[in-house]
């Protein structure tokens, strides 16, 4: 996953962005699932998921909001101190399990906190979407960001 873009500049502000690609694959799919507990078939036995609606595996909720959500503290590690506040996730569409993906959050509101000096807590909306610019998950995120001097 190398992350594609990001807003010009360092400062963070209101239409910030960042996104990254994600290519999903079988193994990937059946392994995440397994280490997160989630034993439903459509993430493990390629044969049943063929016979659903789905045509075939798909990746669990759990595995595209983590991406996401991962995107968030990676991108934000890289310039400063990040700590997650809280996420919501939407989930409109099932993530076939060899479908390559666009990560992308942008934020909406910063506003300046009195616990650190240089931190805010910023406000993100963030996708993913399909290659047809389908959009499968929303995601809404509140992280607080301290950034290096």
């Amino acid at each position: 996953m190398i992350e594609l873009m990001a807003a010009a500049g360092h400062e963070v502000r209101a239409g910030y962005s960042f996104s990254r690609i994600h290519r999903f694959d079988d193994e990937q799919v059946r392994t995440f699932a397994r280490i997160a507990g989630d034993e439903n078939p459509l993430h493990h036995d390629a044969e049943f998921a063929r016979g659903t609606r789905f045509g075939g595996l798909i990746a669990s909720g759990a595995h595209t909001t983590s991406l996401l959500m991962g995107l968030v503290g990676s991108h934000f590690a890289k310039r400063g101190d990040v700590l997650g506040m809280s996420f919501s996730v939407d989930l409109l569409y099932p993530v076939s399990a060899t479908e390559t993906v666009t990560l992308a959050w942008v934020v909406t509101s910063t506003s300046a906190t009195a616990r650190r000096k240089n931190a805010s807590v910023l406000e993100m909306e963030g996708s993913m979407k399909d290659a047809n610019g389908r959009v499968s998950v929303l995601a809404y995120g509140r992280i607080l960001f301290d950034p290096q001097s």
